[in-house]
């Protein structure tokens, strides 16, 4: 995805591509995405290059799908890098009951988790700063 990294404003890319999670199996590639609206967003304006630069890289191009999904696996990496990176721990004070396990996801919620997330895996380079603000309800633990 590094031919579209280069094509795309940082901000562009950062929004819609960089969130996606590529698993590619029995000649499927299954890009999942935070929620429906990334979902929409990328099959109406990227699914086409996407799809050219696929079978630039690939003699037998895999069949394309993106859906909503977002819990990585083994063989899921960032589609926005050649392998997801493992981020050192923070050791500072924080409650450990809010976390990303913790966190309940539906649909009010989807567009502000996708964004934290991309903030806990891209510290200081996507969404810098972040502020969400809703009323209450929203996000509780388990």
């Amino acid at each position: 995805m590094t031919r579209l990294e280069g094509e795309l404003s940082e901000q562009q890319f950062n929004t819609w591509i960089r969130p996606l999670r590529a698993v590619e199996e029995n000649g499927t590639l299954k890009l999942f995405a935070p929620n429906r609206f990334v979902v929409d967003w990328i099959e109406e304006h990227f699914v086409d290059r996407i799809s050219e630069v696929v079978s630039l890289v690939s003699n037998d191009p895999p069949r394309l799908i993106i859906d909503v999904g977002s819990r990585a696996t083994d063989h899921t990496v960032a589609a926005g890098s050649p392998k997801a990176p493992t981020m050192p721990r923070f050791g500072g004070r924080l409650n450990p009951n809010y976390t990303f396990d913790t966190f309940i996801e539906g649909e009010s919620n989807q567009l502000a988790r996708a964004a934290a997330t991309q903030v806990g895996e891209n510290p200081g380079k996507a969404y810098n700063p972040l502020f969400i603000y809703g009323g209450v309800g929203l996000g509780k633990l388990r």
